[in-house]
Parts: structure tokens; C-alpha cells; sequence
């Protein structure tokens, strides 16, 4: 059933698209009361294997039976079909979907593996002009990566530790400032399409990024554990 209509606190959204999910890979661990699921197309099959209901079932349903679709619709699933030719993939859609209400978090799973394609194509999502300025986490087994923010501090998600690398896209990251971290940047810059933001580590906790100008994604290895949510 939907989530209470309670609002003195911002709800999460869950994703579950039709990629791979590494072992050790537990959605339910990250799942809390109130978060809302979407389900992209075929990651229908793996939410149903969970054993969940999706508030919002979207996507051309290329690669998903027709009893399937059904079962969640009278489960009191939302159920938003596409065209198969259209201009945005079925994750595309959902991350459109997930922004329609206020989040705190986005969380995708299911957005890695497979083909190479589709996997470039998902964390390039993370750079959309629409999507960049949002609070969105692709979720892979031990890993998660997410835009970071600019201008202001963002607190890594991670613990001592961790392995964390920093990767510019469409060009250099300046003004990368880190804390907690075995190799500090104050003010650098990192240049696009080199290694030097990779298999950096966090000593300290927590630790953050902060870049004042260009597009920087943030991979989070957990080598204890899964990765943490978010403060």
C-alpha cells in the first residue's frame, strides 16, 4: 500500500531497474518505512522475488509478461505503459517519475551489469541537466555513485576504510576539496579523463567532497560492509 500521508519528514524513493545486481547485493537492507518503490520495466521481476509492491510499475514492458503487470495491478500498483520506440530508456522514465514528488534520496538499483551500453548510459543519468542537481545513488552490491553537489560540502557515505574515487565527466573538476581522506585535495583540480580522483581512501569520518566547479562523481567501495545511507 502507498506510504502514510504523514509528510513532517521527506520520503525516499527506491528504483529497481533491469540491470545486474552484485553479490552481495540486499535491497531489502536498505529499505525503511515510508519509501516509495518504482520499478522500471523488467526489475519488476527481481521486486517481486523480494516480495515487495511497487507504488509505480513504468516502462514499454518489452521484457516483462503480461501476468506480471497484472498481478501488481491488483496489488494497487500504479501502472504507467510507454511506447517501445521512445527517446528515454525505462530508468530514464523512472528517475523522471521519482522527481516528480519531493525526496530525500534516490536510490537506483539494478542500474549496473550487463550490457555496456546500458550501463554507461545509466551513469550518465547521474549528469542529465535534469537530474544532476538531485539527490540520486546508483547501488551496486559493495559500491554506490552519485553526482556530487557544487558549491557546498558533501558528507561521504561511507566509513574508514572505504575506498572513495573521484571521476570528472564532460571536463575538469576544480576546486576539489576533500577531508578525511588518506590523500587530501585542497582547491585542486582534477582533469577530465585522468586517474589521479581514483582509489583514494577514507581515514577519517566522515569525510567530504567538495567541488566548486565542473560535474564530479563520487564512488563509495565498502571493503567491511554494504555502503551506508546517507545522514
Amino acid at each position: 500500500m502507498p506510504p502514510s500521508a504523514r509528510r513532517d519528514f521527506l520520503l525516499r524513493t527506491i528504483i529497481f531497474a533491469n540491470g545486474e545486481c552484485s553479490s552481495p547485493c540486499d535491497p531489502l537492507a536498505w529499505l525503511r518505512p515510508g519509501d516509495r518503490i518504482i520499478v522500471a520495466d523488467g526489475g519488476a521481476r527481481r521486486c517481486l522475488a523480494l516480495g515487495l509492491t511497487p507504488h509505480l510499475l513504468i516502462g514499454d514492458f518489452d521484457s516483462l509478461p503480461a501476468e506480471t503487470v497484472e498481478t501488481f495491478r491488483t496489488r494497487g500498483a500504479e501502472i504507467r505503459r510507454y511506447p517501445a520506440e521512445k527517446d528515454e530508456t525505462d530508468l530514464e522514465l523512472a528517475l523522471y517519475a521519482a522527481l516528480e514528488q519531493e525526496t530525500e534520496e534516490v536510490l537506483v538499483f539494478g542500474a549496473l551489469g550487463g550490457r555496456w551500453d546500458m550501463t554507461l548510459g545509466n551513469l550518465l543519468l547521474l549528469a542529465h541537466p535534469d537530474f544532476r542537481e538531485a539527490p540520486i545513488r546508483i547501488v551496486d552490491g559493495p559500491q554506490s555513485v552519485t553526482l556530487l553537489p557544487r558549491g557546498r560540502a558533501y558528507e561521504i557515505a561511507g566509513q574508514e576504510g572505504d575506498t572513495v574515487s573521484l571521476i570528472p565527466l564532460r571536463g575538469d573538476a576544480k576546486g576539489v576539496t576533500t577531508r578525511g581522506l588518506r590523500y587530501p585535495l585542497k582547491g585542486g583540480t582534477l582533469r577530465f579523463g585522468a586517474t589521479r580522483g581514483l582509489s583514494n581512501l577514507i581515514v577519517r569520518s566522515p569525510a567530504s567532497v567538495t567541488v566548486e566547479d565542473g560535474l564530479l562523481l563520487c564512488l563509495v567501495i565498502a571493503n567491511t560492509s554494504p555502503p551506508l545511507p546517507n545522514p
